[in-house]
Protein backbone atom coordinates (compact mmCIF):
# COMPACT_ATOMS: atom_id res chain seq x y z
CA UNK A 1 0.00 0.00 0.00
CA UNK A 2 1.50 3.48 -1.22
CA UNK A 3 1.14 6.79 0.53
CA UNK A 4 -0.87 9.10 -1.49
CA UNK A 5 -0.90 13.12 -0.98
CA UNK A 6 -3.74 15.10 -3.11
CA UNK A 7 -2.93 19.03 -2.51
CA UNK A 8 -6.64 20.28 -3.73
CA UNK A 9 -10.49 18.85 -3.20
CA UNK A 10 -12.07 20.48 -6.03
CA UNK A 11 -13.90 18.08 -8.35
CA UNK A 12 -10.27 16.50 -9.72
CA UNK A 13 -8.69 16.19 -6.36
CA UNK A 14 -11.79 14.51 -4.71
CA UNK A 15 -12.50 12.36 -7.55
CA UNK A 16 -8.66 11.36 -7.40
CA UNK A 17 -8.94 10.79 -3.62
CA UNK A 18 -11.98 8.62 -3.84
CA UNK A 19 -10.51 6.36 -6.36
CA UNK A 20 -7.00 5.75 -5.14
CA UNK A 21 -8.60 5.42 -1.45
CA UNK A 22 -11.21 2.25 -3.33
CA UNK A 23 -7.33 1.31 -4.35
CA UNK A 24 -6.53 0.73 -1.17
CA UNK A 25 -4.15 2.68 -0.67
CA UNK A 26 -3.09 5.29 2.18
CA UNK A 27 -4.60 9.30 1.26
CA UNK A 28 -4.29 12.03 2.61
CA UNK A 29 -5.87 15.33 1.04
CA UNK A 30 -4.20 19.02 1.54
CA UNK A 31 -6.64 22.09 0.94
CA UNK A 32 -6.92 25.64 2.17
CA UNK A 33 -10.07 24.57 4.36
CA UNK A 34 -9.33 20.98 5.33
CA UNK A 35 -12.30 18.61 5.69
CA UNK A 36 -13.75 16.20 7.84
CA UNK A 37 -11.14 12.52 7.98
CA UNK A 38 -13.17 9.17 7.16
CA UNK A 39 -11.60 5.42 7.44
CA UNK A 40 -10.49 5.91 3.78
CA UNK A 41 -9.23 9.55 3.46
CA UNK A 42 -7.46 11.83 5.70
CA UNK A 43 -7.93 15.40 5.24
CA UNK A 44 -5.77 18.40 6.62
CA UNK A 45 -5.75 22.25 6.27
CA UNK A 46 -2.79 23.65 4.90
CA UNK A 47 -1.77 26.66 2.39
CA UNK A 48 -0.50 25.13 -0.48
CA UNK A 49 1.83 28.05 -1.25
CA UNK A 50 3.42 27.90 1.82
CA UNK A 51 6.58 26.00 0.74
CA UNK A 52 7.37 24.83 4.90
CA UNK A 53 3.98 24.35 5.99
CA UNK A 54 2.75 22.24 2.72
CA UNK A 55 6.46 19.96 3.45
CA UNK A 56 5.54 19.29 6.71
CA UNK A 57 2.07 18.40 5.99
CA UNK A 58 3.27 15.64 3.43
CA UNK A 59 5.72 14.57 5.12
CA UNK A 60 6.67 10.51 3.52
CA UNK A 61 4.80 9.90 0.45
CA UNK A 62 4.94 8.03 -2.22
CA UNK A 63 3.13 10.39 -5.54
CA UNK A 64 2.11 13.53 -4.56
CA UNK A 65 -0.74 15.20 -6.98
CA UNK A 66 -1.18 18.52 -7.53
CA UNK A 67 -4.90 19.12 -8.14
CA UNK A 68 -5.18 22.74 -7.14
CA UNK A 69 -7.72 25.50 -8.85
CA UNK A 70 -6.69 28.44 -7.39
CA UNK A 71 -9.74 30.22 -7.29
CA UNK A 72 -9.47 33.13 -8.61
CA UNK A 73 -9.45 33.21 -12.62
CA UNK A 74 -7.86 36.21 -12.96
CA UNK A 75 -5.29 35.72 -10.16
CA UNK A 76 -3.33 32.72 -11.47
CA UNK A 77 -0.08 35.21 -12.53
CA UNK A 78 -0.01 35.70 -8.46
CA UNK A 79 -1.65 32.51 -7.16
CA UNK A 80 0.26 29.66 -9.35
CA UNK A 81 3.92 30.65 -9.14
CA UNK A 82 4.36 29.93 -5.29
CA UNK A 83 1.96 27.29 -5.76
CA UNK A 84 3.77 25.20 -8.07
CA UNK A 85 7.10 26.50 -6.32
CA UNK A 86 6.21 24.95 -2.80
CA UNK A 87 4.66 21.22 -4.24
CA UNK A 88 8.29 21.42 -6.21
CA UNK A 89 9.97 21.51 -2.77
CA UNK A 90 7.57 19.11 -0.91
CA UNK A 91 7.78 16.52 -3.79
CA UNK A 92 12.13 17.14 -3.41
CA UNK A 93 11.85 16.67 0.14
CA UNK A 94 9.46 13.76 0.51
CA UNK A 95 11.10 11.74 -2.73
CA UNK A 96 7.72 11.40 -3.90
CA UNK A 97 6.36 11.74 -7.90
CA UNK A 98 5.23 14.79 -8.71
CA UNK A 99 1.89 14.24 -10.52
CA UNK A 100 0.39 17.71 -11.93
CA UNK A 101 -2.61 18.28 -13.38
CA UNK A 102 -2.33 20.61 -16.30
CA UNK A 103 -4.11 21.64 -19.02
CA UNK A 104 -4.02 22.78 -22.41
CA UNK A 105 -3.26 26.19 -22.05
CA UNK A 106 0.02 25.99 -23.06
CA UNK A 107 -0.47 25.01 -26.94
CA UNK A 108 -2.19 28.35 -27.58
CA UNK A 109 -4.18 28.63 -30.80
CA UNK A 110 -4.28 24.70 -31.77
CA UNK A 111 -3.29 24.55 -35.41
CA UNK A 112 -4.81 20.60 -35.33
CA UNK A 113 -5.86 18.02 -32.72
CA UNK A 114 -3.17 18.82 -29.59
CA UNK A 115 -0.50 15.89 -28.55
CA UNK A 116 1.78 15.51 -25.88
CA UNK A 117 4.24 16.72 -28.75
CA UNK A 118 2.39 20.11 -30.16
CA UNK A 119 4.34 22.67 -29.37
CA UNK A 120 4.04 24.63 -26.04
CA UNK A 121 3.24 28.05 -28.03
CA UNK A 122 1.11 30.05 -26.12
CA UNK A 123 1.53 33.93 -26.48
CA UNK A 124 -1.56 34.60 -23.71
CA UNK A 125 -0.30 35.45 -20.10
CA UNK A 126 -2.04 32.42 -18.69
CA UNK A 127 -0.97 29.98 -21.05
CA UNK A 128 2.72 30.94 -21.02
CA UNK A 129 2.48 30.73 -17.35
CA UNK A 130 1.52 27.18 -17.52
CA UNK A 131 4.34 26.81 -19.84
CA UNK A 132 6.99 28.10 -17.17
CA UNK A 133 5.17 25.99 -14.61
CA UNK A 134 6.17 23.06 -16.79
CA UNK A 135 9.57 24.07 -17.45
CA UNK A 136 10.39 24.85 -14.06
CA UNK A 137 9.42 21.16 -13.15
CA UNK A 138 11.31 19.38 -15.71
CA UNK A 139 14.39 21.58 -14.82
CA UNK A 140 13.99 20.23 -11.33
CA UNK A 141 13.74 17.23 -13.03
CA UNK A 142 16.96 17.68 -14.81
CA UNK A 143 19.30 18.63 -11.71
CA UNK A 144 17.99 15.60 -9.86
CA UNK A 145 15.75 16.57 -7.59
CA UNK A 146 12.24 15.53 -8.43
CA UNK A 147 10.68 13.18 -10.82
CA UNK A 148 7.23 14.71 -12.27
CA UNK A 149 4.97 13.91 -14.84
CA UNK A 150 2.13 15.92 -16.05
CA UNK A 151 -1.62 15.22 -16.89
CA UNK A 152 -3.21 17.48 -19.59
CA UNK A 153 -7.21 17.71 -20.01
CA UNK A 154 -9.60 19.90 -21.55
CA UNK A 155 -13.06 21.26 -20.14
CA UNK A 156 -14.75 19.48 -17.42
CA UNK A 157 -18.00 17.68 -17.21
CA UNK A 158 -19.09 14.80 -14.79
CA UNK A 159 -20.43 14.71 -11.35
CA UNK A 160 -19.01 17.05 -8.97
CA UNK A 161 -17.57 19.91 -10.89
CA UNK A 162 -19.31 23.11 -10.13
CA UNK A 163 -20.46 25.92 -12.67
CA UNK A 164 -17.87 28.07 -11.97
CA UNK A 165 -15.01 25.77 -13.41
CA UNK A 166 -17.02 24.20 -16.24
CA UNK A 167 -18.92 26.07 -19.36
CA UNK A 168 -21.21 23.38 -19.91
CA UNK A 169 -21.93 22.81 -16.05
CA UNK A 170 -22.89 26.46 -15.70
CA UNK A 171 -25.56 26.09 -18.79
CA UNK A 172 -27.30 23.39 -16.34
CA UNK A 173 -30.05 26.20 -14.73
CA UNK A 174 -31.01 27.42 -18.53
CA UNK A 175 -31.30 23.44 -19.45
CA UNK A 176 -33.33 22.95 -16.93
CA UNK A 177 -35.65 26.02 -16.99
CA UNK A 178 -35.65 25.83 -20.87
CA UNK A 179 -34.15 29.11 -21.38
CA UNK A 180 -31.65 30.20 -24.10
CA UNK A 181 -27.91 28.93 -22.81
CA UNK A 182 -25.82 32.37 -23.58
CA UNK A 183 -21.93 30.26 -24.20
CA UNK A 184 -18.29 31.69 -25.14
CA UNK A 185 -17.13 31.45 -28.33
CA UNK A 186 -18.71 29.79 -31.14
CA UNK A 187 -21.49 27.32 -30.76
CA UNK A 188 -20.81 25.32 -33.40
CA UNK A 189 -16.36 24.67 -33.82
CA UNK A 190 -15.46 21.31 -32.69
CA UNK A 191 -14.14 21.14 -28.92
CA UNK A 192 -13.29 18.23 -26.24
CA UNK A 193 -15.12 17.59 -22.90
CA UNK A 194 -12.70 15.82 -20.58
CA UNK A 195 -14.76 13.18 -18.17
CA UNK A 196 -13.42 13.88 -14.28
CA UNK A 197 -13.69 10.45 -13.45
CA UNK A 198 -10.65 9.65 -16.71
CA UNK A 199 -9.04 12.56 -15.33
CA UNK A 200 -8.72 10.99 -12.06
CA UNK A 201 -8.11 7.57 -13.32
CA UNK A 202 -5.39 8.53 -15.42
CA UNK A 203 -3.82 10.83 -12.69
CA UNK A 204 -4.16 7.48 -10.32
CA UNK A 205 -2.35 5.83 -13.59
CA UNK A 206 0.55 7.84 -14.02
CA UNK A 207 1.49 8.15 -10.37
CA UNK A 208 2.12 4.82 -10.25
CA UNK A 209 3.65 3.77 -13.47
CA UNK A 210 7.18 4.81 -13.90
CA UNK A 211 6.73 4.93 -17.97
CA UNK A 212 5.11 8.17 -17.30
CA UNK A 213 7.65 10.04 -15.62
CA UNK A 214 9.54 12.70 -17.37
CA UNK A 215 7.35 13.99 -20.05
CA UNK A 216 3.19 14.99 -20.19
CA UNK A 217 0.39 12.81 -21.20
CA UNK A 218 -3.35 13.37 -22.29
CA UNK A 219 -6.38 12.00 -20.98
CA UNK A 220 -8.29 10.00 -22.97
CA UNK A 221 -11.34 11.97 -23.82
CA UNK A 222 -14.34 11.06 -26.25
CA UNK A 223 -14.81 12.35 -29.52
CA UNK A 224 -15.22 16.57 -29.87
CA UNK A 225 -18.85 18.06 -30.05
CA UNK A 226 -19.65 21.89 -30.69
CA UNK A 227 -20.91 23.16 -27.72
CA UNK A 228 -24.56 23.10 -29.41
CA UNK A 229 -24.17 19.54 -30.06
CA UNK A 230 -23.02 19.46 -26.33
CA UNK A 231 -25.94 21.22 -24.33
CA UNK A 232 -28.37 18.94 -26.71
CA UNK A 233 -26.87 15.79 -25.58
CA UNK A 234 -26.80 17.15 -22.43
CA UNK A 235 -30.52 18.26 -22.24
CA UNK A 236 -31.53 14.83 -23.56
CA UNK A 237 -29.47 12.92 -20.60
CA UNK A 238 -31.69 15.49 -18.42
CA UNK A 239 -34.73 14.37 -19.94
CA UNK A 240 -35.30 17.48 -21.01
CA UNK A 241 -36.14 19.89 -24.36
CA UNK A 242 -33.17 21.60 -26.12
CA UNK A 243 -33.07 25.37 -25.68
CA UNK A 244 -31.88 27.70 -28.03
CA UNK A 245 -27.86 28.15 -27.86
CA UNK A 246 -26.45 31.67 -28.83
CA UNK A 247 -22.48 32.30 -28.74
CA UNK A 248 -22.03 35.92 -26.79
CA UNK A 249 -20.59 38.58 -29.14
CA UNK A 250 -16.71 39.00 -28.49
CA UNK A 251 -17.19 42.82 -28.45
CA UNK A 252 -19.82 42.37 -25.55
CA UNK A 253 -17.51 40.16 -23.42
CA UNK A 254 -14.21 42.95 -24.52
CA UNK A 255 -16.66 45.65 -22.99
CA UNK A 256 -17.85 43.98 -20.01
CA UNK A 257 -14.32 42.94 -19.44
CA UNK A 258 -13.62 46.54 -18.15
CA UNK A 259 -15.85 46.10 -15.00
CA UNK A 260 -15.90 42.11 -14.73
CA UNK A 261 -12.15 40.29 -14.58
CA UNK A 262 -13.59 36.76 -15.70
CA UNK A 263 -14.98 38.51 -19.01
CA UNK A 264 -11.45 39.92 -19.88
CA UNK A 265 -9.80 36.91 -18.92
CA UNK A 266 -11.98 34.62 -21.47
CA UNK A 267 -11.90 37.21 -24.31
CA UNK A 268 -7.39 36.68 -23.85
CA UNK A 269 -7.88 33.03 -24.36
CA UNK A 270 -10.61 33.45 -27.39
CA UNK A 271 -8.63 30.96 -29.58
CA UNK A 272 -9.85 28.34 -27.28
CA UNK A 273 -13.34 29.16 -28.17
CA UNK A 274 -13.39 30.36 -31.65
CA UNK A 275 -12.27 27.63 -33.70
CA UNK A 276 -11.52 23.81 -33.44
CA UNK A 277 -10.22 23.29 -29.74
CA UNK A 278 -9.33 19.22 -29.62
CA UNK A 279 -7.12 16.80 -27.51
CA UNK A 280 -5.87 13.89 -28.53
CA UNK A 281 -5.51 11.11 -25.89
CA UNK A 282 -4.37 8.25 -27.64
CA UNK A 283 -1.55 7.51 -26.94
CA UNK A 284 -2.39 7.60 -23.07
CA UNK A 285 -4.74 4.77 -24.15
CA UNK A 286 -2.11 2.86 -25.85
CA UNK A 287 0.38 3.26 -23.56
CA UNK A 288 -1.75 2.63 -20.06
CA UNK A 289 -4.67 1.33 -21.62
CA UNK A 290 -7.20 3.67 -20.56
CA UNK A 291 -10.07 4.29 -22.72
CA UNK A 292 -12.33 7.35 -22.02
CA UNK A 293 -16.08 7.03 -20.45
CA UNK A 294 -18.36 6.51 -23.22
CA UNK A 295 -19.95 9.88 -24.09
CA UNK A 296 -23.32 8.60 -23.30
CA UNK A 297 -22.81 7.03 -20.21
CA UNK A 298 -20.64 10.77 -18.99
CA UNK A 299 -24.00 12.16 -19.73
CA UNK A 300 -25.94 10.03 -17.54
CA UNK A 301 -23.80 9.98 -14.95
CA UNK A 302 -23.37 14.51 -15.18
CA UNK A 303 -26.93 14.89 -15.83
CA UNK A 304 -28.25 12.48 -12.80
CA UNK A 305 -25.83 14.40 -10.56
CA UNK A 306 -27.57 17.35 -11.35
CA UNK A 307 -30.73 16.22 -10.89
CA UNK A 308 -30.19 15.00 -7.29
CA UNK A 309 -28.12 17.88 -6.55
CA UNK A 310 -25.05 15.32 -5.83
Amino acid sequence: MARHVVVGKGPVGTATAQLLAGQGHEVVVLSRSGGRSTEQVEHRAVDASDATALTAAVGRADVLYNAVNPPAYDRWTQDWPPIAAALLTAAERSGAVLVIMGNLYGYGRPAGPMTPQSPLAATDVKGRLRVRMWEDALAARAQGRVRVTEVRASDYLGPGVPPGQSHLMRQMAALRRGRRAWVVGDPDVLHSWTYVPDVAATLATLGTDPRAEGRAWHVPTSAPRTQRQALADLARAMGVDPVPVSGIPWPVLRAAGVAVPLFRELVAVRHQWDGPFVVDGSETTATFGLEPTPWEDALRATAGSVTTGA
